[in-house]
């Protein structure tokens, strides 16, 4: 029993030495940027130079092979909403990217991210192909670099940097049409779905019921009239003490309830309409 007990122990010791953490050769990054309207996430891996020569024929990553853009798994970025990079369109997603290298240009092939192993992408065919050329750097990146720089209100550039070689690829995104949509939306004033929480909340929460019937007004103004809306006019206006007024909304959300087959509102209105009408 005894040694069967000391066995146990010495494994238990085993295990708890198996679970020391040490540095990673090549942390993990993962950065979120906004380029105008858009969030730009970068997540990867950043090896370092370590006395090695990095970009040529023979290097650590050689001329003309595909590389995972980093270490480990393959680099993941994704973009919030559609852009552009170097001009070439891409969808708002979550991209996989790998890279081919020679001296005077990178080559990023795009793919849509679909696991973390860089080896699956190399046989796929990528989304989208661009082009950047490579710039040398008088001071050597001593670990690989990821980053944006060079902001506008639409654009930015993705620069990768490492040992002496940089490269940049402009992103650009769609922000003037989506702000002048928002400009039109906001200066026109708030909607009847607006106007109706409004309402709603003050009407459940007590407050001055003279202000949510003057919100719902505006939300039931109009030919395109929603049962539960004037619902909501109706229970203002009873909770006012404006019963005959009451009735005549509850009567209006009835018959648009009906049109519209919903039930539970019909039901909801016949009883409010039977009690208020003996007031």
């Amino acid at each position: 029993m005894n040694k069967i007990l000391l066995f146990v122990s010495l494994l238990l010791t085993i295990s708890g030495y198996s679970q020391i953490n040490t540095p990673a050769a090549s942390p993990a990054c993962k950065i979120t940027q906004t380029v105008g309207l858009t969030d730009v996430t970068i997540e990867y891996s950043r090896p370092s130079v370590k006395d090695r020569t990095i970009f040529s024929a023979d290097g650590l990553v050689p001329y003309g092979k595909k590389w995972r853009l980093g270490a480990n798994a393959v680099t993941k970025i994704s973009f919030s909403d559609d852009v552009t990079v170097n001009g070439s369109a891409m969808a708002k997603g979550d991209y996989a990217v790998i890279a081919t290298p020679t001296a005077a240009t990178w080559d990023f092939h795009f793919f849509p991210y679909t696991e973390r192993s860089w080896s699956k992408y190399t046989e796929m065919v990528p989304a989208a192909t661009v082009s950047g050329k490579v710039s040398t750097r008088a001071n050597s990146v001593e670990t690989f670099t990821i980053m944006t720089a060079n902001h506008t209100d639409s654009s930015a550039d993705l620069v990768f940097q490492w040992a002496k070689s940089s490269v940049s690829l402009n992103l650009a995104t769609e922000v003037d049409s989506r702000v002048m949509k928002n400009i039109e939306s906001v200066m026109a004033g708030p909607s009847a779905g607006e106007y109706y929480s409004a309402a709603s909340y003050y009407h459940s929460s007590g407050k001055d019921l003279g202000q949510a019937l003057a919100w719902i007004e505006k939300a039931t103004a109009g030919d395109d009239k929603k049962f539960w809306q004037v619902r909501r006019k109706a229970l203002i206006l009873a909770d006012m003490g404006k019963t005959k007024d009451a009735v005549a909304a509850a009567t209006m959300s009835m018959e648009l309830a009906q049109k519209a087959g919903n039930d539970e509102y019909v039901k909801m209105n016949k009883e409010s309409i039977a009690m208020w009408s003996k007031k």
